[in-house]
């Protein structure tokens, strides 16, 4: 296995993550063993951050300690994975589906730094008492005004200096328009607030989704 990230691998084609709970399998993924450890395969097809490595990211500044807000966590596949990255750190994974945060709690109860949050990312005041400060946002919603939002989480959580991770859906901002052109317009709002340090088109294996990673300046 080659080390790409701090908590990532690869080898050939295919991204790992080492596995926090060995021997057991969160959503059916493929677990191998190279030196002595054990890696979890992770499908960039399901995750638009491995999708983004994938493309070419420059900079993943999750650390093994890092606090990190999860916007938009689903079923838990990729706070999962972030979870075995952040090992010595948190996550906070808010959704407001009760359906979903349901399976949430099934992944939190084998993954004790991943905290299930019941909660609307549009409304950051309901839960700012539960997170605090974090070293990193990450947000995953396919909503219209997803710039908004994660604008506003960054700037009630994020810490001078943290940064600010970004999946957006082209097709939920505006279903008309070209996707290119979404992306360059949430690039020029975003660098109205942030240090944009990286941006991937994540087509083919996101279809319509850009990835930016940016910096609290």
């Amino acid at each position: 296995m080659k080390q790409i990230f701090q908590g990532v691998f690869a080898e050939g084609r295919k991204l790992y993550t080492l596995n926090s709970t060995l021997q057991q399998t969160l959503f059916d993924e493929e677990l191998a063993v190279a030196d002595g450890k054990e890696y979890r395969g992770w499908n960039p097809l399901r995750s638009k951050l491995a999708a983004a490595i994938v493309k070419g990211l420059a900079q993943l500044p999750i650390a093994r300690n890092s606090k990190i807000l999860y916007l938009g966590a689903a079923h838990g596949y990729t706070p999962s994975f972030i979870s075995d990255m952040a090992s010595e750190g948190i996550v906070f994974a808010v959704d407001f589906a009760p359906r979903v945060v349901r399976d949430l709690v099934f992944v939190a109860e084998k993954r004790k730094n991943i905290i299930p949050v019941l909660a609307d990312a549009n409304h950051p005041e309901a839960y700012y008492n539960l997170i605090g400060a974090v070293d990193i946002v990450y947000q995953d919603v396919a909503q219209k005004n997803q710039i908004e939002i994660f604008a506003k989480n960054c700037g009630l959580f994020l810490k001078p200096g943290g940064y600010g991770m970004l999946a957006l859906k082209a097709r939920s901002v505006d279903v008309l328009q070209q996707p290119q052109g979404i992306f360059l317009t949430a690039k020029k709002e975003l660098e109205k607030k942030f240090a944009v340090i990286d941006y991937r088109l994540l087509s083919p294996l996101q279809k319509d989704h850009a990835f930016f990673v940016c910096q609290k300046v």
